[in-house]
């Protein structure tokens, strides 16, 4: 080996080896490698990408024999890297903050998913419906740890965020970026619809006085050993990392602060929410101290918020002189006293306790209203200028454009004021030599820029002046002006051309453009255009990036030659949609009429496109007026929405929208002839809603005939299985390899899921509703595959009994769909027996009992005038009150079980006497034994108290059957009893509606305690006993 080749592997054999970065796979191979990898002091790779990697690989798919690409497999290994990312997020210990941070909203939104997976949250119930004190502690905390985020995120989501400059791309990764950016609009959508959702989960769990656990890396390694064993564990109130019951408080309360913050500029009510949770969480972080470990709070932006929510509110604390003093300024510019907010900032001057950006945001308000035709406030604008920039000139700052542009011609008023604003802010006693050093400085400045002797007169003899000017510097300012003032007017005009910045063209643009976005008054908007064309030829459609146009208009309006015209009609539609979106039909209207008014000059297919969208406004407008009546719409309303269905103009643009709110109106005002027969072809072809509306149409109107039902019925059927199938996307990389595939909503149904929702929120009609409730609840039990536990409603037998795509189809879709359905009928109309029979079935089948039995009863409270008068029949059949006992039995109500089991046409005396037998009974027992008519049942009672020893309970029952004086058991006859029978049905059901009708809103927040049952019989209240 040569010397040189020697010395070259000396100097490499010195150099210290980069270690090689772990591999995913390789924490498959060695199920301790993890641990070891993440105590490292600066592990590579890092925990958040670590996640990214695991559940990466964990959703690729798969390809077959037959080269098909086919979802990511359930097998050992991809359950194996989901779990690993898990652990990863266990070791961070759950940290939102480092969390959102380094992951995206999907691949965070999948991995919280399988957390609630893991955790075995029930699938296919809402959040807000599961009784969190009932759950084990993991399950619970997984459960707040999604709606945490959840609430988080959609709070981040409403902050303004700079977009990225986009780089140079390559075609497939822009399409890469395109979908992931599709996917987190879907997700930030859910979770803004389920925000009151979240938000009643985590005011729940404010309500819960225990400390939490949350899993760690041990519970999860004992999850994959065996789900079955390791139940028990996971599940007992000790496993997992413990999170104290303040720390939780404390971290939920800030959470819901923020939302309840960012709600407030729709509902002022809810600042008063926020400010609460607020002071909850300063209080908590006060206690906790040093042991706030595992909740992470921004203390400086809570003090913000705090701030913020004492000034909305008007409830600032006394203690907090800042907060004191933004309440007083929120209140004064309410009130419009604005002599007062130029007093304060003269004070502050002084003080120099509001910061900088706050007053300059004040005078920037002003401005603005200032700019819109506000003239009075012209001199508060002025003055506020005048002291803001005086406070930059004590604290040596630069001073203002605006107050630059001030100074360069002030009037005497002005100036006056300024050195009124000077004295002021600078007083004697308390002024630092550098405050005294700057106002001199700049009293010099200005004495030399003035051009108007009687000005630079009254200011260098004002008091101020002559006090901060030394006799020496005055006589030399003196001498200075002299030499200067023959050149004064040709030095100054370079100077007011720069700084005369209003006077520019660019500067009047932006005043213009600023007044364009405000005004809502068509002729204004015209004449600002006008100006703006005037002055330059630009896009001025574009001014706004919150002008949206429906894609199907704007390639029409942009395609206009004429520039004016084409700015103006974009406008025009832009804000009047913007105000059908905010509810403000006035200006709607009235930007619309300018609209049609201008376009019916030149386009006639624009003239058609504004007749429909006044046509949506006015559907609109009717609905929300309207909104709970059963007011017909005008005639001339009807006929201008089957107008619109029967319109054959070609080459017309057509919003679906449009399609959606006709059909919808005619479905609600039962035009089912008018949707069946007359709708072109073309347009139920090219319309999803049309073709959806005219298939529910024909159901509900062949309702009474059950053969053509089912015929019609089956296309529905259809239709709907194919919008809650799934389908699986994917994407094949340029070297052939297969990338990450996720679960979407099937392509090939005529609307996505939440559309088809959407669409069902619109409707009114009962029968429509009744059809569409049927229709799901035959879905969810064939997909369910339950027959014992079937929900129940009317008209199911003229729907399919069977699927051939069963796997297709997507359970929780349905499951959720359905509840969303009932729970809409019901919002409209809480008094359908028959719906809130299918709410209970719902809830029991998803084993939430006392909501169950909460329905049950008020199904037959409001077919019966509160049970006063017979439940009908076909309400209350063997099947409900089995389905009633099975809910009073699981809720521990044994005594209300024996009652309940003499209401089937036979007793059920087996169950009854086994509910008898129980000792630890929920209800009040030995007090509901009035309601007991049935002999055998009171003969049993008697002989299970007499052989227990129970002398008082069985005295209580031998009185029951002997209740009326004169010795005999019923001694007014047969007829006398059937007639108390019926009497003590009615008031035993009237209580048991009474009783948990108060458990069904206090099972979610505490653990409850049974209510005394009141006698309706002779008006006593019996005390709450407990058989030990």
């Amino acid at each position: 080996m040569s010397a040189e080749a020697a010395d070259r592997e000396a100097v490499t054999c010195s150099r210290p080896c980069t270690p090689t970065q772990t591999s995913w796979f390789e924490f498959l191979l060695d199920d301790s490698l993890l641990e070891r990898h993440l105590q490292n002091l600066c592990p590579d790779p890092a925990p958040v990408p670590l996640i990214i990697q695991f559940l990466e690989q964990a959703s690729k798919p798969t390809v077959n024999e037959q080269n098909q690409v086919q979802p990511p497999a359930d097998n050992k290994r991809n359950r194996t890297l989901k779990l690993l990312a898990l652990k990863v997020a266990a070791h961070l210990k759950w940290d939102l903050d480092a969390l959102e941070k380094g992951l995206s909203i999907p691949v965070l939104n999948m991995l919280l998913n399988e957390l609630l997976c893991v955790s075995k949250v029930p699938p296919g119930v809402k959040h807000v419906d599961l009784d969190l004190s009932t759950l084990p502690p993991t399950t619970a905390m997984a459960v707040l740890v999604y709606n945490r985020w959840a609430i988080r995120t959609a709070v981040k989501s409403s902050f303004p965020i700079k977009q990225a400059k986009p780089g140079p791309h390559q075609l497939n990764m822009l399409n890469h970026v395109q979908q992931e950016k599709e996917l987190t609009e879907n997700i930030l959508k859910v979770l803004k619809e389920q925000a009151d959702d979240s938000i009643a989960v985590l005011e729940a769990i404010l309500g819960m006085k225990k400390d939490f656990y949350v899993h760690t890396m041990r519970t999860l390694d004992l999850l994959a050993v065996d789900s079955c064993t390791s139940n028990g564990e996971t599940e007992c109130s000790t496993a997992g990392l413990k999170i104290s019951k303040d720390e939780l408080h404390c971290q939920v309360s800030y959470d819901l602060g923020t939302v309840f913050f960012q709600q407030g500029c729709a509902n002022s009510s809810c600042y008063e929410k926020a400010r609460e949770n607020f002071l909850k969480t300063r209080e908590l972080l006060a206690k906790l101290g040093a042991r706030a470990v595992h909740c992470k709070i921004d203390e400086s932006r809570l003090v913000g918020y705090c701030q913020a929510c004492g000034v909305l509110t008007g409830l600032s604390k006394g203690d907090d002189g800042q907060s004191v003093i933004y309440g007083k300024i929120h209140s004064l510019v309410k009130s419009g006293d604005y002599k007062g907010i130029v007093d304060i900032f003269l004070e502050d001057n002084v003080t120099l306790s509001l910061p900088n950006h706050f007053r300059q945001s004040i005078l920037r308000e002003f401005f603005q209203k200032a700019q819109q035709g506000n003239k009075t406030l012209d001199e508060v604008c002025y003055k506020i200028c005048i002291c803001n920039g005086v406070r930059d000139v004590l604290e040596g700052e630069v001073i203002s454009l605006r107050f630059r542009q001030l100074l360069l011609k002030p009037t005497k008023e002005k100036l006056n004021f300024l050195l009124e604003v000077c004295t002021r802010s600078l007083p004697k006693e308390t002024a630092s030599e550098s405050m005294k050093k700057n106002m001199t400085s700049f009293l010099k400045n200005l004495c030399l820029s003035l051009e108007d002797l009687q000005l630079v007169f009254m200011l260098s003899s004002h008091e101020l002046f002559i006090t901060l000017l030394k006799d020496e510097e005055r006589v030399a300012l003196v001498n200075q002006m002299r030499k200067r003032s023959s050149a004064i007017n040709l030095s100054m005009k370079p100077l007011t051309s720069f700084y005369d910045m209003p006077a520019t063209a660019s500067v009047s643009i932006g005043q213009l453009e600023h007044q364009l976005i405000l005004s809502v008054d068509p002729w204004r908007i015209r004449q600002i255009l006008i100006e703006l064309h005037g002055m330059t030829e630009r896009q001025f459609w574009k001014v706004s990036s919150k002008w949206e146009v429906p894609p199907d208009y704007s390639s029409v309006i942009l395609g206009i030659k004429d520039n004016l015209t084409r700015d103006l009609v974009y406008i025009l539609m832009a804000k009047g949609l913007h105000c059908i979106a905010i509810k403000d039909f006035i200006h709607a209207r009235q930007l619309f009429s300018a609209c049609l008014e201008l376009v019916t000059e030149f386009s006639p297919k624009l003239r058609q496109v504004m007749l429909n969208e006044m046509l949506l406004l006015d559907i609109t407008a009717h609905e929300a007026e309207f909104e709970g009546s059963r007011e017909r719409p005008p005639p001339d309303l009807v006929s201008r929405v089957r107008g619109y269905l029967e319109m054959r103009i070609h080459d017309i643009p057509l919003r679906q929208i449009l399609g959606k709110e006709c059909v919808a109106f005619m479905l609600n005002w039962r035009e089912n002839e008018y949707l069946t027969l007359q709708v072109p072809a073309t347009l139920v072809q090219n319309n999803p809603y049309v073709k959806l509306g005219q298939l529910l149409a024909a159901t509900c109107k062949e309702l009474p005939g059950p053969k053509e039902t089912r015929r019609t019925a089956k296309d529905l059927w259809e239709v709907v299985v194919q919008i809650c199938s799934f389908s699986s996307q994917h994407k094949r990389a340029s070297d052939g390899r297969i990338s990450l595939i996720r679960q979407r909503e099937s392509t090939l149904g005529i609307m996505h899921r939440s559309a088809f929702v959407a669409f069902i929120q619109k409707l009114r009609e009962p029968l429509v509703l009744t059809t569409l409730m049927s229709l799901f609840v035959r879905l969810h039990s064939i997909v369910r595959d339950d027959i014992v536990n079937e929900v129940t409603a009317e008209h199911l037998s003229i729907w399919p009994t069977s699927l051939p795509n069963l796997q297709s189809v997507d359970v929780e879709a349905v499951a959720i769909t359905l509840k969303e359905v009932v729970n809409h009928a019901l919002t409209l109309n809480p008094t359908n027996h028959s719906w809130l029979i299918t709410q209970a079935d719902i809830y029991f089948v998803t084993s939430q009992y006392s909501a169950a039995l909460h329905h049950y009863l008020q199904a037959g409270a409001v077919c019966s005038d509160f049970f006063n008068k017979a439940v009908p029949a076909d309400v209350y059949t063997d099947q409900v009150l089995k389905r009633m006992i099975r809910c009073c039995s699981h809720l521990n109500c044994h005594t209300q079980v024996a009652i309940l089991c003499q209401f089937l046409r036979e007793v059920d005396y087996m169950t009854a006497f086994k509910a008898l037998q129980e000792q630890n009974s929920h209800d009040a027992m030995d007090s509901l034994y009035e309601y007991i008519w049935d002999v055998t049942i009171l003969e049993y009672l008697t002989y299970i108290h007499h052989k227990r020893g129970e002398a008082e309970k069985r005295q209580i029952a031998v009185s029951t059957q002997w209740r009326f004086e004169g010795g005999g058991l019923f001694p007014f006859g047969p007829s006398d009893y059937l007639m108390l029978t019926l009497r003590r049905k009615e008031f035993e059901v009237q209580s048991l509606t009474e009783f948990f009708s108060h458990r069904h809103h206090l099972d979610n927040l505490t653990s409850w305690r049974p209510l005394a049952v009141r006698s309706h019989m002779n008006g006593s209240t019996y005390p709450d006993t407990h058989a030990n």
